[in-house]
């Protein structure tokens, strides 16, 4: 199972003072803005989403189909088919993509110790 590029989306209180204290690590913003309320900083491969006022915790976050830099992998596992291996191994979903469609789709789960995971497949 490819689950594609991985990172942490943090739900923070002051997304300025985040961004700053994520620059002093070493992050830059790739992704999104302070006035959608959401930046998406990079340092190497690692990748970490800052989102103020869009969710309550944390979450691990996979995009099949992207690399770390947002560029289209070849080939990929489809969020569709991720979620059926998963169900036919027992894993309940929270919320299920739809089966129907084709193209941009997501779900979630939360493992054992209540930590939402985000499957986000963008094309």
């Amino acid at each position: 199972m490819k689950l594609g590029a991985f990172s942490v989306s943090l739900s923070v209180r002051d997304l300025t003072a985040s961004k700053q204290f994520y620059e002093r690590l070493g992050f830059t913003a790739f992704a999104g803005d302070v006035a959608s309320r959401y930046l998406i900083m990079k340092n190497g491969n690692a990748l970490i989403g800052l989102f103020q006022g869009m969710f309550a915790n944390n979450i691990l976050t996979f995009n099949p189909g992207w690399d770390e830099n947002a560029a289209n992998t070849e080939p990929f596992d489809d969020v569709r088919e991720i979620q059926r291996q998963l169900k036919s191994q027992g894993v309940s979903i929270d919320h299920e993509a739809d089966e129907q469609t084709a193209g941009p789709a997501s779900l979630t789960l939360t493992d054992p110790d209540g930590n939402v995971i985000y499957i986000d497949q963008h094309r």
